[in-house]
Order: structure tokens, then C-alpha cells, then sequence
């Protein structure tokens, strides 16, 4: 049976108290930072949605027809919309396939029909306009439920037609409490650090080393701005030969401008625990100049940006890694 992650309860509450009232939003957005089980919440609140006996606290019994169809991954009336490919945007063919699905009625007759939007920001402009259809004529028994982390990316027509949910990040020591029952001991504050605080992300983190392929690509980022390294062959690697995606690389890189930044104006860098990172970002903060940092700083942002198109991945890395070599005053 599906349990909640610890933090996940105040969450929780007022998904059930709906559930308790009988006050189903038709749609419900649901926002937060990666890494805290988003998905997951919203699945748990589908199967309460979807079961025929609820147990007592409203949660899905998980023993009874619809919910061992929902664990089948077969339930007719349990809907996912998301990319052909993470990433790319959510085409308008997808959402007039699920017009046409909704045009029917539920094939459950006393229980609700879910759709699951995922990540909702993805939605492009023909596809967002269609979905609007979605919101604007309500079908019967129908709870749409759109995840995003990026809100703010979305219309304001949808949004405004919403309820709404935002997820925060756990407090630390709760996030420590579960990373340790998961068996991650060693080192458990610097990983939840370094995943900004998200423990499932911090989880994934610790099996995949990603501690170790960070400081790589820091010492990958200091040897291309002190004109000991070659933009496009860190480019290639970077692309091709590390189990990294671009859009953490890019965090990453924007944290460490930050920090540089934060060092030429004599504060703290807020992304580095290990001392000698400490000492390279401060003695980059002396030679290289504010201007610059802040443009290139609003490049990264921008960067981040245009992942969800179709901008050539290799050649964006290729650019900014060239533009931060050209910022060495030598």
C-alpha cells in the first residue's frame, strides 16, 4: 500500500478535508521545488479520488476493484498527460486527445475521473489555449490536477481557473530524520545541501554520487575561466560523458556566480562548505569584474530558460562556456 513521505502530511490535510466535505476542486495546481514527491502526493490523492470503499482518514483502500486497476496501471478513468520526452513541450495534439476523452462520461459511476497534468509548464501556447477548453466547460466527475514547479510560466487564464496547492521543502531535520532511515548517513547535511534542501533529491543524490561529479565540474568551470581549460571540449563532456543534466549543471554554475559575486561584495558564498571551493570563488571575486558576472549570471538564467525547447543543447553549453572564459581579464 502506498504510504505519504513524512513531510507530506499538513499537504495531505487539506487534500482530505475535501475529500471529507465532498468539495472536489475541478482543478487543482499543485506547485513546489523538485525533489519532495510532488507526484507522488498527487498520485495519493487520484486513488482516494478513485476508490469505491475510502478508508476511514479518506485515503484509498487499496484491497478493492478500482484501486487494484489503478496499481495495474490500467484504470480507465485515471489519466496522465505529459511529453513525448522530459522536457519538450506538451503539443495541442495531446490535450485535444484528452478533450475527446473527456467529452465521454466516466465509466465509473460513483466515484471520480482524474487527469494528471505533469509538469504543466511545459504546456505551449496552442496546447495551453486547448487546455483552457478544459477549465472553461467542466465535464462530469472530472478533477484535473496540474503539477508544476514553475507556476509563474503558466497563464494567467489557468491559473486563475485553479485552486491551489504549494508544497515547501521539509524542515531540515525532518529531511535528515528520512535520509537517515533510508541509510544515508555519511555525509547526509552536505548532499541535503547540495540538493537545496529536497530529500528525495538529496536520495538520489547519494546513489548516484552526484557530490563527487559536482566538484568535477567546478574544477572543470575554474581551469576554462583561468585560460587552463578548453570551452568545447567541456562542452562535449559535460553533454556526453557525465551522467549530469544540463539543467543541474547550469544551477550549479549559477550558484557559484552567485557566491562570487557575494564574495566581492565581502559576504559569505551560500553554496560552498568545502573550504578550498571557498577560497577559489573569493579569489576569483578579486580579478574578475562585477558587470560581467552579473550579465553572464542573467545568460545562465536565460539558459535555463530555453531548455524546454528545442535550442540545440550542445551549442548552448558551447556559448556560455565560452562567454565565462572571456571574462578572464588576462
Amino acid at each position: 500500500m502506498t504510504t505519504l513521505y513524512p513531510w507530506q502530511q499538513p499537504a495531505w490535510q487539506t487534500l482530505q478535508a475535501y475529500l471529507a466535505q465532498g468539495r472536489i476542486p475541478q482543478a487543482l495546481l499543485v506547485s513546489g521545488p523538485a525533489g519532495i514527491g510532488r507526484r507522488h502526493l498527487l498520485d495519493y490523492y487520484a486513488r482516494a479520488l478513485l476508490c469505491e470503499t475510502p478508508a476511514g482518514d479518506a485515503s484509498a483502500c487499496g484491497r478493492c476493484h478500482a484501486c487494484l486497476l489503478v496499481a495495474a496501471g490500467t484504470h480507465p478513468d485515471y489519466l496522465s498527460v505529459e511529453p513525448d520526452e522530459p522536457g519538450k513541450a506538451i503539443g495541442i495534439d495531446k490535450i485535444r486527445h484528452l478533450i475527446a476523452k473527456l467529452a465521454l462520461k466516466p465509466q465509473y459511476d460513483r466515484t471520480y475521473r482524474v487527469v494528471i497534468l505533469s509538469p504543466a509548464e511545459l504546456l505551449n501556447t496552442a496546447s495551453a489555449n486547448a487546455f483552457l477548453k478544459c477549465l472553461e466547460e467542466p465535464t462530469e466527475r472530472t478533477c484535473l490536477l496540474l503539477l508544476t514547479e514553475q507556476p509563474g510560466r503558466l497563464p494567467a487564464t489557468i491559473r486563475s481557473r485553479c485552486q491551489k496547492l504549494y508544497c515547501p521543502l521539509p524542515p531540515k531535520a525532518l529531511a535528515l530524520e528520512w535520509l537517515a532511515g533510508q541509510g544515508i548517513l555519511t555525509d547526509a547535511e552536505p548532499i541535503l545541501e547540495l540538493a537545496r534542501g529536497a530529500p528525495l533529491l538529496a536520495g538520489e543524490y547519494a546513489q548516484r554520487n552526484i557530490a563527487e561529479y559536482r566538484q568535477r565540474y567546478f574544477q572543470d568551470w575554474l581551469a576554462i575561466v583561468r585560460g587552463q581549460g578548453n570551452p568545447l571540449a567541456v562542452a562535449e563532456q559535460w553533454q556526453k560523458g557525465e551522467p549530469v543534466e544540463l539543467a543541474v549543471a547550469l544551477t550549479w554554475m549559477a550558484q557559484w556566480v552567485a557566491d562570487v559575486i557575494r564574495c566581492a561584495h565581502a559576504a559569505e558564498p551560500a553554496g560552498a562548505a568545502d573550504p578550498d571551493m571557498k577560497n577559489a570563488l573569493q579569489a576569483l571575486s578579486k580579478r574578475l569584474e562585477l558587470q560581467g558576472l552579473y550579465l553572464f549570471y542573467d545568460a545562465l538564467l536565460l539558459a535555463k530558460s530555453q531548455l524546454a525547447t528545442q535550442m540545440n543543447r550542445q551549442l548552448l553549453v558551447e556559448q556560455l562556456l565560452i562567454r565565462w572564459s572571456q571574462l578572464n581579464p588576462n
